[in-house]
Order: structure tokens, then C-alpha cells, then sequence
């Protein structure tokens, strides 16, 4: 075998790519590969950039929080708490030489809400290439867990899946989207991946981080909301405390839920319960100047109240909250 001192700029990239493809596809096999690669590539990595050819996670990226900050200010309209939680919890534990586990955030709320975007700003800030990184998985319970007879296979493949990632990146970002819609028992499968173990079968897990996203507690949140509504309180006085109890047992509690009553709640190893506000009507407005903005468009302001108006909100008497939240804001301005 060549040593790697002698590997030239062709050959690393070729073991790269065979490395990144076998993590793509064969998680179980992931381990060997970059490892064999790993040990290679070592000489030749300290004298050259590691990320010169291809995406890799063989030097830690700086945590840029002033920017997570930035973007979450920006882009993420009538969510004090979650932004406040997600930019706390995830500067800490990144700064954190040594966590003592995996990272594990919750997100709750109504669809529309802001869920799905901030795991995307999340898993930017990360990695650069966000979603369309090889570090950052997404999952989805109606494509890849859809038959409830099967369980014991997505669970086994779920294992195998995440362990062989983690072995090539440490910091490796998991999203499992519309936890409401997963069949009960299949996120179990996970647990000893969020425990406080040192290793498990020789691989470390605590430097990566895991978001759930759901439906569920929605309503919950939503009632708490309007209940400091009522009372003529400001919804920006309403605090992580006042929520994430009831929260967590709502969730654990609720049938049509991916973690009812999952041990992932039962040993407390998910570390936040981050709830998202319903939006209001002015939020709605703020969604599409945004979406206007981001389209190179002016900001028209009889569009946007067009737009604004034409949404749904509830309850039916005080008409509050958008139903669909931002959801549909796009589309919308298409049509206008």
C-alpha cells in the first residue's frame, strides 16, 4: 500500500469519493471504508487543506452563533422561544469539547409554523451545504418507515444507518420529519444513540446532534397561546417553562405521536421541547414581505395584505391564528 505522503491530489480525491459513496449507500460497511481511508489519508491531510476536494468532516468546523443568530432574527418571524432555545442549546453544546451525549431537540407546532425551516438554517450553520450535505440526513416516516408491519426491519436499519454515518462524521445532523405520522416503537430504536454512553460498539455518538419535527402538542401549544392572549398578555412574555412540561407530557401521552410513549421521553434523553408559536395575522404579513424579498420583488403592501387576507384563522369567533401558518404563502403569491 502507498504511503500517503506519496498520494497524489488525483488518488486522494478518488479515495474521498469511494468513501463518501459507500457512506451514502452501505452504512454498515461506512466504518471499514473510512477508516482504511482514515489512516492513508493522515500524512497527506496534515499538509493540505482536508476539504480541498470534496465535502469531509475531518476538522471541526468553528460554530458561527452571531450567525445562527443572525439568520434566525431574519428569517423566522413570531418564534421568540424557539429561537431563543435552538441558538442557546446548540452554541453550548458546540462549544462543548467533551458533551457527555448527542444533542436531541423536539420541535412542536401547528404545520406552518416554521419547523421544517429552521431545522434547514440549523443544519446550514453546521454544515455549509446544509440538507444537501453528506453529514446531514433527513427522514421521512411515509417514505422511508411507511408499512407498520415492518418495525423490526426499520429499526435495524435505522441502527445500522445512523451508526455507519457517525463513524465517518462525528458530527453527523439527523431530522426525522412528521414525527406524528411514524408508527410508534420505530424511534426506540435510536435510544442507545442518545444515552449517556461513552461508546456503543466503539463508536462515540455524542458529538451529533439529532431533530425531531411533529404535529403533535400543537394544539396544546396553541391553547396556551391563546389562553395569555385572552388574559391580554403579550405572547413574547410566554416562556420555555410555561410550556415544555406539559409539552413533553402531551407528546408522550398522544397516540398519533412517533414518541408516544417512547423511552426516548421516558429516560428524558430528549434534551429540549421546543415549542412553535401559531402565527398571527401581522406574522402572515411578515411571511410574505420575506417571500417577496427573497424573490427580488418590491414589497408591495396592498399585495401583501391580499395575500394576508385571503388565509384562514381561528378560533372561529376571534379569528387569532393563521390555520396553515406561513404554509401556503407561496403559492399564494403566485397566484397574485
Amino acid at each position: 500500500m502507498p504511503s500517503a505522503g506519496r498520494l497524489g491530489g488525483a488518488a486522494v480525491l478518488r479515495l474521498l469519493l469511494a468513501a463518501q459513496a459507500v457512506a451514502a449507500f452501505e452504512p454498515v460497511t461506512t466504518t471499514l471504508v473510512v477508516g482504511g481511508a482514515l489512516s492513508l489519508l493522515t500524512g497527506y491531510l496534515y499538509k493540505n487543506p482536508p476539504c480541498r476536494f470534496s465535502e469531509c468532516c475531518l476538522v471541526e468546523r468553528p460554530f458561527d452563533a452571531e450567525a445562527l443568530k443572525q439568520d434566525l432574527e431574519k428569517k423566522l418571524f413570531g418564534q421568540h422561544l424557539a429561537s431563543e432555545v435552538i441558538l442557546k442549546a446548540l452554541t453550548g453544546f458546540k462549544n462543548n469539547k467533551n458533551p457527555k451525549k448527542a444533542l436531541t431537540l423536539s420541535l412542536h407546532g401547528w404545520t406552518g409554523t416554521g419547523k421544517n425551516f429552521v431545522s434547514q438554517i440549523v443544519a446550514q450553520s453546521l454544515h455549509p451545504k446544509g440538507l444537501k450535505s453528506n453529514f446531514v440526513h433527513l427522514f421521512i416516516p411515509t417514505l422511508h418507515f411507511p408499512h407498520e408491519n415492518q418495525i423490526s426491519l426499520y429499526q435495524d436499519q435505522l441502527q445500522k444507518w445512523i451508526r455507519g454515518n457517525v463513524s465517518a462524521c462525528a458530527s453527523s445532523v439527523f431530522i426525522f420529519d412528521e414525527m406524528d405520522k411514524l408508527h410508534p416503537g420505530v424511534i426506540d430504536a435510536i435510544k442507545p444513540f442518545l444515552d449517556y454512553y461513552e461508546q456503543v460498539d466503539g463508536v462515540s455518538y455524542r458529538k451529533a446532534i439529532f431533530i425531531f419535527l411533529s404535529n403533535a402538542g400543537g394544539d396544546l401549544i396553541t391553547k396556551a397561546a391563546l389562553d395569555y392572549w385572552r388574559a391580554g398578555k403579550k405572547r413574547e412574555d410566554l416562556q420555555l417553562k410555561d410550556l415544555e412540561a406539559m409539552l413533553s407530557v402531551g407528546v408522550f401521552n398522544n397516540k398519533h405521536s412517533g414518541l408516544w410513549h417512547s423511552g426516548l421521553i421516558h429516560k428524558n434523553l430528549i434534551d429540549y421541547f421546543v415549542p412553535f408559536l401559531p402565527l398571527e395575522y401581522r406574522h402572515v404579513k411578515m411571511c410574505v414581505r420575506a417571500e417577496m424579498q427573497a424573490r427580488g420583488s418590491a414589497v408591495d403592501e396592498d399585495v401583501v395584505s391580499r395575500v394576508a387576507n385571503e388565509m384562514t384563522f381561528s378560533p372561529k369567533d376571534e379569528k387569532v391564528y393563521s390555520d396553515k401558518g406561513c404554509k401556503t404563502v407561496q403559492s399564494r403569491l403566485d397566484f397574485h
